[in-house]
C-alpha cells in the first residue's frame, strides 16, 4: 500500500495527510412485473447493468438506493432489503468502489432517464450481457431466492 499523499492547510500551515479510499456506491434489484428492472448505461462503461450509482455525502445508503432507482428508472420502491456488499477492487474499472446491494419491489411508470438511456425488464433466465460484477450479484440474488 503507498503512503498517503500530503497536503498543506491553507490556513494554520500543517501538513494534511489524504487516503485513497474505495467510494462508497449502491446497486439495487428492482422487481417489477414478471422480471427485474436493468437499466442500459448512457455514460461509460456502457452496457447494460442495475440502477445504482454513488452514495452522497451525508446520505445513507438505503437513500441512496431509493433515489437512484426513481433517478434512473421512475419507479418508488418498497421493501428495500439488503442483498450484500461487494467490494472487489477490480468490480468497477473506473475505480475502486464499494457496493451495498439492496432488492426492492418498484411501482410506477418505467422509463430510463438520467444516467439511463434506457430501462427494461429482464427474467433472471434471459439476461443481456451485464456490466460490473453485476452478472455475480444476480447470480447471488437467484441462489438466495431459491
Amino acid at each position: 500500500m503507498s503512503a498517503p499523499a500530503a497536503l498543506t492547510c491553507p490556513h494554520c500551515g500543517r501538513t494534511i495527510s489524504t487516503y485513497r479510499n474505495p467510494a462508497p456506491t449502491v446497486d439495487i434489484i428492482i422487481a417489477y412485473g414478471e422480471g427485474i428492472v436493468l437499466i442500459k448505461r448512457r455514460n461509460p462503461p456502457h452496457g447494460w447493468a442495475l440502477p445504482g450509482g454513488f452514495v452522497d455525502y451525508g446520505e445513507a445508503v438505503e437513500h441512496a438506493a431509493a433515489r437512484e432507482a426513481r433517478e434512473e428508472t421512475n419507479l418508488e420502491v418498497e421493501g428495500l432489503t439488503l442483498l450484500g456488499v461487494y467490494s472487489d477492487p477490480a468490480r468497477d474499472p473506473r475505480g475502486h468502489t464499494i457496493s451495498t446491494v439492496f432488492t426492492a419491489r418498484g411501482y410506477g411508470d418505467l422509463k430510463g432517464q438520467d444516467d439511463a438511456a434506457e430501462a427494461a425488464v429482464f427474467t433472471l433466465d434471459n439476461l443481456p450481457d451485464l456490466v460490473f460484477d453485476h452478472a455475480k450479484i444476480l447470480a447471488d440474488y437467484q441462489l438466495r431466492k431459491t
